[in-house]
């Protein structure tokens, strides 16, 4: 789905998204894994005077670049956000932003209303590349981009069939998206990965912790466990999925948690698997975790005992 390529949720209101395509490329750079590029122009419509744009530019899930509306430039987020791009080919970006936002208002429909469009590029080792884009209204597919003609849904009814005829009369512009898919955003991204290198390819070793949640229920214990400021993403952590967030510098967080019964919880363990970590598992044992009070007290309580024992022997003689 659309939501999940572009992480978009459904929210409280309903936004009408326009995006550039999106580029998944593994050829001709030094990294192992595809890697997916996707620029997003959103627009809000909730009623015919009021109108909201955002735009950004995401790395995975990396966002390289924002969108001002008010002046349509770009906000670089990195140094190495513009790729080799020159001034002039980002202008050129600029102008598209602006010229999809004019378009969408020919999407009409009841206020509030939803329509995104999405694009696409694939590009693997020893495959052809393909490109794509789709638009969908309300969560429904409506039309799709192929060889320079829009095409509606089968699903779409008759409003599909009325955009695809609208959008294929813009013939100048349908060639611009064509170019898009084939050329400009697979060499951007390729000049991105380039001048980005060094912060995409680092890695963060994570830090990790233990300790206990709310308790479940009597006799039951809620472990929980922490692993903090890893790079880049991917982890693996043994006994639970979490959810991984990110951080203001980056890195990643992930908390998992395991319910189990509190005399269970003796001999288990938190493994963590990370690339930085040189294929060298970080493994928490809960053992080790015991809070420092009941440490104390277990230690220092029988030491007193002790010597109340000794002190009334010593007093009986």
């Amino acid at each position: 789905s659309l939501y999940s390529i572009f992480g978009l949720l459904p929210g409280n209101f309903l936004w009408h998204s326009l995006s550039f395509p999106m580029c998944i490329c593994s050829s001709g750079t030094d990294f192992q894994e595809p890697i997916s590029f996707g620029t997003i122009l959103t627009t809000s419509f909730c009623n015919r005077s009021w109108t909201q744009n955002q735009g950004s530019a995401w790395l995975d899930e990396l966002q390289t670049r924002g969108w001002d509306s008010k002046t349509g430039a770009f906000i670089f987020l990195w140094p190495w956000s513009r790729g080799n791009f020159s001034n002039e080919e980002l202008m050129e970006q600029e102008k598209s932003f602006h010229t999809f936002s004019e378009i969408s208002s020919d999407i009409s429909g009841p206020y509030p209303f939803q329509v995104q469009l999405a694009g696409g590029y694939n590009s693997h080792f020893g495959e052809v590349s393909t490109g794509f884009m789709q638009i969908v209204y309300q969560g429904s597919d409506l039309v799709s981009f192929q060889n320079t003609s829009w095409w509606p849904s089968p699903k779409g009814g008759r409003r599909a069939q009325q955009v695809s005829k609208l959008f294929n009369q813009y013939h100048v512009f349908n060639l611009r998206i064509q170019a898009n898919i084939n050329d400009i955003c697979p060499r951007f991204l390729l000049g991105l990965l380039e001048a980005g290198k060094a912060d995409l390819q680092r890695q963060v070793r994570p830090e990790a912790w233990l300790s206990t949640g709310p308790s479940p229920g009597p006799g039951r214990l809620l472990l929980m466990c922490h692993v903090s400021g890893f790079y880049p993403k991917p982890v693996w952590v043994s006994w639970m999925r979490g959810d991984v967030l990110p951080h203001a510098d980056g890195t990643w967080y992930l908390q998992t948690s395991l319910d189990v019964e509190a005399r269970e919880a003796v001999g288990l363990s938190c493994r963590v698997r990370h690339s930085s970590l040189g294929g060298q598992d970080m493994v928490l044992y809960w053992e080790q975790h015991r809070p420092v009070g009941l440490v104390f007290l277990a230690v220092i309580v029988p030491l007193v005992l002790l010597e109340g024992l000794a002190f009334w022997l010593w007093k009986r003689r």
